[in-house]
C-alpha cells in the first residue's frame, strides 16, 4: 500500500536567473509539476508515493522520470508518449519572489493522459489521493480525473485537492471555477491558497471565504488557506487557528511553497487523521509546514529543493518553536 497518490502534471519549470554576456536571459531547467513536488516533500518525510501522470517519451520526459525516481517516486504509473512533448513552464520571477508563468502546453504530453491507462488498483491501494486542477483543463484527462477520482471514493481513500489556479490554461475564467467547484465537492482535505480563494468566493476576508466554502461543500473536513509570507490559516470541525510564516529572509522564489505545505498537511493527517483534532493540534501543523514552505522559497525550484525533515525541525528551534 502507497500512503500518497498523486495525480497530474510533471515538467520543466524554466526558471529566469541572470543575464548572460551578451544580455539574454538565462533559464534554469527545474524539474517540478505540483503533484510530484507534494510526493518529493513526503518523501523526504519517509512517506511512499507513486505518481500518474505524463510525460513525452523525450530528452525531457525521460530526464523528468529519473528525477523523479532519484527522489523516491514510484513511477509505475507514469505513461511515456512517444508521439507527445513534454509540457514546459517558463517561470519569471519578481522581486519578492512572487511569479509568472508561460506554459508550453497546447498540446503537452500531461493533457493527453486518457480514463484508459488510468490504474484504478493503484488509486485504490493508497491512503490518500491527490490531484489539482491542471489535469482537469481538458476533455480528455478530465476524464480521467474523474475516473480517480471516483476509484478512490469507492475505496474509501482519503481525497486531497489543490486548486492551483493557473488562468493562462483555462479557456474562460468562468470554466476554472466550474472545474474547481467540482474539486471542491469532492475533497476531504483542502489546500487552498488567498488569491483561489478570493476567486472562488469573492471574499478577500480568510474567514469570511472559509466558511463560504464550509458551507457550500460540507463533505470538506479539513480546510488549510495559504497566505505566502503572512502564513496559514486551517478551519476543522468549529476549529480555526491562524499561525504566521515565516520571515527570516533569503527567499529567491516561491515556486514549490504551497506543494511543501501540502506534503507536510497530508504527512501530518496520515499520522493523525483528521477526526478529533484540536487547536494545538493544527497549530503544530501549520508551523512545521510554514517552516518547510518558506525553506524551500530559499532555493530555486521545487522537485529537487525540498527540505530534510531535520531542516524543518531546526528551523523551530530557533524560533523556539517545539517540533
Amino acid at each position: 500500500m502507497f500512503d500518497v497518490i498523486a495525480m497530474g502534471e510533471l515538467l520543466v519549470d524554466f526558471t529566469s536567473g541572470a543575464l548572460s554576456p551578451q544580455g539574454n536571459p538565462v533559464y534554469e531547467a527545474n524539474p517540478g509539476g505540483a503533484p510530484c513536488n507534494v510526493l518529493a516533500m513526503l518523501g523526504k518525510l519517509g512517506r511512499r508515493t507513486v505518481f500518474m501522470g505524463k510525460v513525452g517519451d523525450d530528452m525531457f520526459g525521460r530526464w523528468l522520470r529519473d528525477t523523479a525516481a532519484e527522489a523516491g517516486i514510484d513511477l509505475s504509473c507514469l505513461v511515456m508518449d512517444p508521439s507527445a512533448h513534454t509540457t514546459l513552464a517558463f517561470v519569471r520571477t519578481f522581486s519578492n519572489g512572487d511569479r509568472d508563468f508561460s506554459f508550453y502546453r497546447d498540446p503537452g504530453a500531461d493533457m493527453l493522459l486518457t480514463a484508459d491507462e488510468v490504474s484504478e488498483s493503484a488509486v485504490k491501494n493508497s491512503r490518500i489521493f491527490h490531484f489539482g486542477t491542471l489535469s482537469m483543463t481538458h476533455a480528455g484527462v478530465r476524464e480521467a480525473t474523474k475516473k480517480a477520482v471516483a476509484a478512490a471514493k469507492d475505496a474509501g481513500v482519503t481525497v486531497s485537492f489543490d486548486p492551483n489556479l493557473r488562468p493562462p490554461l483555462w479557456q474562460s475564467p468562468d470554466e476554472a471555477r466550474e472545474q474547481i467547484a467540482w474539486g471542491l465537492s469532492q475533497c476531504d482535505i483542502l489546500k487552498i491558497a488567498d488569491n483561489e480563494l478570493e476567486f472562488m468566493t469573492g471574499e478577500k476576508d480568510l474567514d469570511r471565504g472559509a466558511d463560504i466554502l464550509r458551507e457550500r461543500y460540507p463533505g470538506i473536513r479539513l480546510i488549510n488557506v495559504t497566505a505566502g509570507p503572512d502564513g496559514s490559516r486551517s478551519y476543522c470541525g468549529d476549529r480555526r487557528v491562524c499561525v504566521p510564516g515565516f520571515r527570516l529572509g533569503g527567499t529567491i522564489e516561491t515556486t514549490g511553497a504551497g506543494d511543501t505545505f501540502c506534503a507536510c498537511v497530508l504527512d501530518f493527517v496520515l499520522e493523525n487523521g483528521t477526526d478529533g483534532l484540536e487547536e494545538a493540534d493544527l497549530e503544530k501543523m501549520l508551523r512545521f509546514a510554514n517552516a518547510a514552505a518558506y525553506l524551500v522559497t530559499t532555493k530555486k525550484g521545487a522537485l529537487r529543493s525540498m527540505p530534510e525533515k531535520a531542516d524543518v525541525e531546526r528551523i523551530l528551534k530557533s524560533q523556539g518553536m517545539i517540533c
